[in-house]
Order: structure tokens, then sequence, then C-alpha cells
């Protein structure tokens, strides 16, 4: 089973010409809504790749929930551990080039209410993948990290956004995720290299860092291993790295070794790189598994 706790937005996309600089506006042909928040998404990946995946959020009681909770909902990810506030339920601006990159703006709202204790301890078990972002109180993951260090339970650690963790936390994880510009951040903090065996040296975890177009590399206590990129025609690279976050949580759950996880988050990734949209770009189990025999 993997417990997800983090963030829930609903997203509003901008395909434009290039993404707008400080003071410019930029005129795209349409506006998509979709739901997002790095949290959900990384749930949905999940759920689609065939894990149970329980949710534990915070959304506002307002017309964005809905939408915000739509493809959670439809693929059967229990939002019981979902809380609803009085503030805004959070919300993304994203702008995305004809290249498939992006740039985003988010208004955090009903995510910065949410509490640890929204995962109560029944559900944190040797059984279990936590899956934890930093959208949310970086406080309140770090409590559930302690508790859930303290019930055994395996933890996946994705940095993202970059935010600051004790190192005592950072430590107490089974798996970090990072990109290229958390791992710097988290370098200059620790006083190591950015590369991933610099900062499992360090922290004496798993460490993933993700390397774009460049594929990935994989520092653990068996040694680092580097996963190339599959090459594809981008379209939009938004949420992708949170969909190789939850296929790689699912695929650990249901016993694939390290290697072989990896592989699978990282075709996921790839796929949905070849689609517009954020959450709604996490393919299915019955998908990743022809790319993957490509």
């Amino acid at each position: 089973m993997i417990v997800v706790f983090g963030s829930i937005n609903l997203d509003l996309i901008f395909a434009v010409p290039h993404i707008p600089a400080p003071g410019e506006t930029v005129l795209g042909p349409a506006t998509r809504i979709e739901p997002g928040g790095k949290g959900a998404n990384q749930a949905l990946a999940a759920a689609r790749d065939g894990a149970t995946v329980i949710m534990a959020g915070a959304v506002g009681r307002d017309a964005l929930a809905p939408g915000a909770l739509a493809l959670l909902r439809a693929a059967g990810v229990d939002l019981t551990r979902v809380i609803e506030t009085d503030d805004a339920t959070g919300c993304a601006a994203i702008s995305v080039d004809p290249h498939g990159q992006n740039a985003i703006a988010v208004g955090s709202g009903a995510n910065l209410l949410c509490r640890a204790e929204q995962v109560e301890d029944a559900i944190l078990t040797p059984a279990t993948t936590l899956v934890l972002q930093m959208e949310v109180p970086a406080a309140e993951t770090a409590r559930l990290v302690v508790r859930a260090r303290a019930a055994g339970a395996r933890i996946i650690l994705n940095l993202a956004p970059a935010a600051p963790l004790p190192e005592t936390v950072l430590r107490a994880v089974d798996i970090l995720v990072v990109n290229e510009t958390e791992a710097t951040d988290l370098s200059v903090l620790l006083g190591c290299g950015a590369d991933s065996q610099a900062l499992h040296d360090v922290l004496a975890v798993t460490v993933i860092r993700t390397l774009g177009d460049a594929g990935l590399e994989a520092a653990s206590a068996d040694g680092c291993q580097r996963i190339p990129a599959r090459t594809i025609v981008p379209v939009d690279t938004t949420a992708a790295g949170d969909c190789f976050v939850g296929v790689l949580a699912a695929a650990l759950d249901r016993g694939q070794g390290l290697e072989t996880a990896l592989d699978r988050a990282s075709a996921a990734a790839a796929l949905s790189c070849t689609r517009m949209g954020s959450q709604g770009s996490a393919p299915w189990a019955r998908e990743i598994d022809p790319f993957l025999r490509a």
C-alpha cells in the first residue's frame, strides 16, 4: 500500500509561444484546466500503475475542489484522509512553450493546512510505502518522516520544490529523489558534491538524481548506476518528475528491485512527456508495459 502526503491543486495550463520574461505578457490560444499538485500527481501515477493508494492532503470548500480531486477519484485513490478547509484549493498557473518546457507559479492555499496527523499510525507499517514532497509545510513532512521511520515504513521523499529539512530527517528516509537544481541546493547545505554518489556518501540513503533528457543516476549501498533517458519527442514536460516518483513507488511497493523500478519509472515519465497536461499525462500500466518491451 502507498500513502501519499502532499499537495492537491487545480492547474491552469497555457500553451504559449515562449515562456514570459519578467514584466512581459504573452498571449496563447487557449487555457486548459486540469488537476495537479505534486502530491496528487504522484498518487495518480502510482494508482494508474496498479498500486493501492491513499491520498492525505487538503482542499478548500470551493468550486475548484471537485475538479482537483476528479482524476484521483476516477482512479480509485482513497480520499478519506483529504480534509476540507476554509482556505482556497491550491491552484497553479503553468506556461508551456512549443518545446515542452514550462514555468509554474503556485498559490498554495489549503495545502498549507495539511497536518501529519491526517495519516494515522495504523496505516504506517512495514508494508507501507510513504511518499512525500515539499509543497505542504516542511515541519509536517518532517514529523511524518519521524513517525514513519519508527513504524518501519518505506519512505520516499521527493525534495521538490527545493526546501530545507533537518539533516536528521533526510537521513531517516529510504529514498531521496532530486533533480539537478534540487541536488545543487542540497549539496550547498551539506557541503558536498551535487552528484548522487556524493549525496549518498553524506546521508547514507539511496539518492536518485534525475537529469532530464540525460536520464538519471542513482547511488545506494549497492553502488552507483546510471539509466539513460528514452528517445522521445517531448510535447509537455509538466509533471514528468511526479510521474517518475509515483511509478517508482508503485514498482517498489510491488516488490520489484531498485534497478527494475527505476527503468519502469523512467519509461513512464518519458511517456508522460509525449502528452499535453500535468496530472492527466500519467500513463496507465497497460501503456507502460508495451513501451518497456519496445
